[in-house]
């Protein structure tokens, strides 16, 4: 899922003689200043849903003419007063026909304003629906990511996974046929963007231990499938729904 784009604005000038505005441009190095964060997640959260409705008409537009920046662009900084330090994407959803997704990246810290978003979020419904973690994909070996200029399957990927049953969680190697061939930042990328995607994030954050990238395909492997099914059953959900 993409990542959110913040546009933070700089504050207003008076226009001024162009000599003057030259000597008054900012140093490039000078880093943004933080945004802050709100005392009371139950109160951003219902700023955000006001917002929502708001520019609902103008999102569902963008998205219906294939232009999902525009439709972002009316949402990053409503998220960013929610939060400076959430994500959010625009994807297509799994029973309805567009989903919001709201993160965390599972930082406690900003849990409590995802569960404030999510409580105060109006019903799912034909059109829309909406997540405060990245929810698990129906069938993770037909996704398909573009890494630089490569296309990388899910399909190809293979997992060793060891359960400690007497702690609920499981230690996983993930591997891929092509991690030899790419750079530390994007196998990182790609060992743990499937597993996100195949158990959901939160179950992910909750079940998976110690993750670990093998360049080198181990013996003992399994699917991405089997690995949901596997995680699944140490809380009595195999089979549930995605």
């Amino acid at each position: 899922m993409a990542n959110m784009r913040l546009f933070r604005r700089r504050p207003r000038q008076d226009h001024r003689a162009a000599s003057d505005a030259a000597s008054d441009l900012p140093d490039p190095r000078t880093p943004w200043p933080e945004q802050p964060v709100p005392s009371d997640p139950d109160a951003a959260a219902a700023e955000f849903w006001r917002h929502w409705q708001d520019v609902l008409p103008d999102v569902s537009s963008a998205l219906g003419e294939g232009n999902p920046q525009a439709a972002e662009t009316l949402l990053c900084d409503a998220v960013a007063r929610l939060h400076p330090n959430l994500q959010f994407s625009l994807e297509r959803g799994q029973r309805a026909l567009y989903a919001l997704v709201i993160s965390g990246q599972e930082d406690p810290e900003l849990r409590p304003y995802t569960d404030a978003w999510k409580a105060a979020a109006p019903p799912d419904d034909a059109i829309w629906e909406y997540h405060d973690s990245i929810p698990a994909v129906p069938d993770p070996a037909g996704v398909t990511v573009n890494l630089g200029t490569r296309r990388v399957s899910f399909a190809d990927i293979r997992v060793v996974a060891q359960v400690d049953e007497d702690e609920g969680v499981v230690d996983v190697a993930v591997y891929h046929p092509e991690f030899a061939d790419l750079t530390e930042s994007e196998r990182t990328t790609l060992t743990f963007l499937p597993l996100d995607a195949t158990l959901g994030e939160r179950l992910a954050g909750e079940r998976l231990r110690r993750v670990e990238t093998a360049t080198i395909e181990p013996q003992g492997t399994i699917s991405l499938g089997e690995l949901r099914d596997l995680v699944r059953g140490l809380t009595g959900d195999v089979g549930g729904a995605d």
